[in-house]
């Protein structure tokens, strides 16, 4: 599937945002830089950046799939991944601005005794990373495989060792602006993408649900084909409600604004982006159906990730697949980039300054174990792409959400706005929330019968948030009742202080 104009493209893509990387690596001296770009990104920038981080392959590949292969069910993921940012917005961006510095876990033992908190919040936080890893490496694996016909883990390979380089000598900044560059493009690619479905159906968007009706029937066009359990999708949509309040990815980003509200400004223009990005992706997946057709999607591969490439490809021949698949690529980098240095963050600053060396290390000791984190993330990385080949993108990122939503989010809201928190509370409510959601992830269909290939399952629902979620507030709240922390009440002034300034 490889034309002159696609490998030229690709060739493009990479060379400039490697150049990105050696220019910002000039700028990355100390270790705020390398984690949050200095504090000096602007809130319009800082926008884009998110756009970059949370539209990912799951967003531009793996929606776009799940309509193109399921019609009217396929929607459901797109309006859920809207529905978290309002919580961002309002709840958490000016809160980690204003409590944290680096991460996640920064936040959360604002007031709480730092190594228990910074444990259990960093194992979370890594199940949510690798798991969300895990999504962009198989969607880049297939998109590489795809357009240059080389073997999947030989793709998988190229995509995880240019991430590394990203990440390792360009830190925050080039992380930064790689997502910045891909969101422009991102936005430009599915702009013309629609526009030209909908020119193929005479500006008649009813057009084209109708030639999908009349190909593969009404089924497409009602719910039910993807989900038929409503409480499976309830348990969806808050997983990706609240998940996206609790990324440690997404959250690592509103410390890259010089203010708290830098930090609000850019969580406002990133939904309006977002939303925008999510609405053109019913034109991109019902288009796919209706002028690729799913058999076609299917035989590339069976998860519908390919989808959008095989519309511009139809619509737009060998230039517009070479400019769709570059955004592509550049959307998984971006996001990969992102993840990995939030992982790399856990691990450098949240375990080895402050569990392992009690916040006393040498010049230079935090970014040099950030790096090597850097290195065996990206090492992981490739090996999870490989060994979940197959594996629809969007389906493998709802589960990251689930832990996300399940762990990070109720630990977040406990620790900063309820007075009565404790260590021990907070500390319960991530360890319940990530194990009952790995543990029920594990039994699931999505695992048992899609990855194992098992004829039953043990627990009949998809994604578990609708348990996990209410469980871990539940478990947070009741365990903090029956202990005490005097630290944690007598900080609480503070921390109120602390958030308004």
């Amino acid at each position: 599937m490889a034309s002159t104009t696609t490998i030229l493209f690709f060739v493009a893509m990479i060379a400039s945002t490697l150049v990105l990387t050696f220019i910002a690596a000039k700028r990355t001296k100390l270790t705020e830089d390398f984690y949050a770009a200095g504090g000096k990104i602007s809130a319009f920038q800082n926008a884009l950046a998110l756009v970059g981080d949370f539209v990912s392959a799951s967003s531009f590949l793996g929606f776009t799939g799940l309509i193109a292969m399921n019609g009217f069910d396929g929607l459901i993921y797109p309006l859920m991944g809207l529905m978290g940012w309002p919580l961002v917005l309002f709840l958490v961006a000016e809160t980690l601005r204003n409590l944290g510095k680096y991460t996640f876990a920064d936040a959360v033992a604002f007031r709480m005794n730092p190594v228990p908190v910074r444990i259990s919040a960093a194992v979370s936080s890594m199940l949510c990373t690798l798991f969300y890893l895990l999504a962009q490496m198989v969607g880049a694996g297939y998109l590489i495989q795809l357009i240059f016909g080389i073997p999947y883990i030989t793709a998988e390979i190229i995509v995880g060792s240019v991430m590394i380089v990203y990440v390792l000598f360009g830190g925050m900044i080039a992380t930064t602006w790689v997502q910045m560059t891909k969101a422009v493009l991102l936005m430009i690619g599915a702009v013309i993408l629609s526009y030209l479905v909908l020119v193929k159906a005479n500006w008649n968007p009813l057009e084209l649900t109708q030639k999908v009706s009349l190909i593969y029937g009404d089924e497409f066009l009602e719910p039910g084909k993807l989900y038929s359990n409503s409480w499976d999708l309830v348990s969806l949509g808050l997983a990706f409600m609240f998940g996206t309040a609790g990324l440690p990815h997404i959250l690592m980003r509103f410390y890259t604004v010089p203010d708290r509200i830098a930090a609000r400004k850019s969580a406002l223009y990133a939904t309006g982006m977002i939303g925008f990005i999510y609405l053109l992706t019913f034109f991109l997946g019902f288009g796919a159906m209706a002028y690729v057709g799913r058999d076609v999607i299917a035989n590339f591969d069976k998860g519908g990730n390919m989808a959008a490439l095989l519309l511009a490809q139809t619509l737009g021949g060998p230039t517009l697949l070479g400019y769709i698949s570059a955004v592509a690529f550049a959307t998984i980098l971006a996001v990969v980039a992102g993840l990995t240095l939030s992982g790399a963050a856990t691990i450098s600053h949240d375990i080895w300054l402050g569990v392992i060396r009690k916040n006393s290390v040498k010049k230079g000791e935090e970014i040099r174990v950030a790096k090597i984190s850097t290195i065996v993330l990206g090492l992981i990385s490739i090996l999870l792409g490989i060994a979940f080949q197959g594996q629809n993108v969007a389906v493998l990122v709802g589960l990251a959400f689930s832990i996300a939503a399940s762990s990070n989010f109720p630990a977040l809201i406990l620790a900063t706005y309820w007075k009565r928190a404790t260590t021990s509370g907070v500390v319960a409510s991530m360890v319940i929330g990530a194990l009952s959601s790995v543990i029920l992830i594990g039994l699931s269909p999505t695992v048992m019968v899609d990855i194992l290939h098992c004829d039953y399952c043990v627990f009949p629902f998809k994604n578990p948030g609708l348990f996990t979620i209410p469980g871990s507030f539940v478990v947070g709240i009741l365990v903090s009742l029956v202990t005490k922390d005097s630290k944690a009440q007598h900080t609480y002034a503070e921390l109120l202080k602390k958030m308004a300034s």
